[in-house]
């Protein structure tokens, strides 16, 4: 195990995490919500540090990330638990394990190994990923920190359910941090992913990319009945291009039923060409569509010259006419990010 670096010690005994806004106290022996932090007489801490049990190598595009580095390869890493309890969420099987009772699926892979896995792996960086990384704050920092040391991209997928001084750690060793944004209002995450204050998310989001200089994208999975409502998508857009610019990526993905939203139906292809349509005219410059192979909107096209400046078949490049950001016919800022932090 591996001492916690933020939470409270109480005279009760209980602790009080401080990474996440969930804040849980947890008593003697107990772990808190995400079933990564234990109390054990009295301090806190991680039964995840060093742990993983999901390791592969991805396209970039996967995460999704579409202006980040794009044609890299990334080393992507998981491990169990997660602050959210998602009722559609694809990788239950991990993010809602017990690190205690599954802990059997976990192996060891100190940080320090990751610059040497990730080049004999012919990655660019690393990602924590499939599991919610807020959660696995220690590990991500040195991890970072390592990749940063010998010229590695670093990359957060996350939730975004991170509190200030968590982010304030990490953040600065962080090159992207793509963010699911679920819904707009209370109810809607309450419902999806049995949380109740979204604040937190919106203003991650923001300090991420102003306050720390990360490259962020934005994904919205487009729910039937859930979020797939015009006042929803449109708020979503209109924060996203007040907030965080207009050439922030937006990420409209296709839902396919799945756990606890079987019954419902995949995401019409219309509905995620409304939320594009949406999109545009809110001035978002980068809107695409996923899970849609083959769809045009996969492609970026420069909004300068109306050219199709990057082709994309699925999470693969066919064409790239870019030249250090810019599109290469016009010159055009295309807000792609292309190394590591210095």
């Amino acid at each position: 195990m591996h001492e916690g670096l933020l939470y409270d010690k109480r005279s009760d005994g209980k602790v009080r995490c401080r990474i996440c806004p969930r804040l849980c106290i947890i008593a003697e022996g107990r772990l808190g919500v995400c079933k990564t932090r234990k109390n054990q007489e009295g301090k806190c801490y991680s039964l995840i540090y060093g742990k993983v049990c999901s390791v592969a190598v991805d396209p970039i595009e996967k995460k999704p990330l579409f202006h980040f580095n794009p044609g890299s390869l990334c080393l992507s890493l998981g491990t169990l638990g997660c602050n959210m309890r998602c009722k559609h969420c694809q990788n239950w099987q991990i993010a809602h394990a017990d690190a205690l009772e599954d802990g059997y699926q976990l192996q060891d892979l100190p940080p320090e190994k990751l610059p040497y896995i990730s080049e004999k792996s012919n990655c660019q960086g690393v990602a924590w990923t499939y599991n919610e990384p807020t959660i696995w704050l220690e590990y991500a920092l040195d991890g970072a920190r390592a990749c940063h040391a010998n010229g590695l991209y670093t990359v957060f997928v996350t939730n975004g359910y991170i509190t200030a001084e968590a982010l304030d750690i990490i953040a600065p060793h962080l090159d992207a941090y793509r963010v699911d944004i679920k819904g707009f209002r209370p109810e809607t995450y309450k419902f999806l992913a049995k949380i109740n204050d979204v604040e937190p998310i919106f203003m991650a989001a923001e300090a991420a990319m102003h306050r720390y200089g990360c490259h962020v994208e934005i994904v919205t999975n487009v729910i039937p009945t859930v979020n797939d409502d015009e006042e929803t998508l449109r708020n979503i857009a209109a924060w996203i291009a007040e907030k965080l610019g207009v050439k922030t990526p937006w990420h409209l993905t296709r839902f396919h039923p799945y756990l606890e939203l079987s019954h419902l139906s995949s995401t019409p292809v219309a509905t995620l060409e409304n939320a594009l349509r949406i999109a545009h005219e809110e001035g978002l410059q980068f809107a695409y569509i996923g899970n849609v192979p083959g769809h045009p909107a996969e492609n970026t096209t420069c909004p300068g010259c109306r050219r199709v400046v990057i082709r994309r078949d699925g999470y693969s490049i066919g064409r790239m006419d870019v030249r250090d950001g810019h599109c290469a016919f016009c010159g055009e800022d295309l807000n792609i990010a292309l190394a590591p932090k210095a």
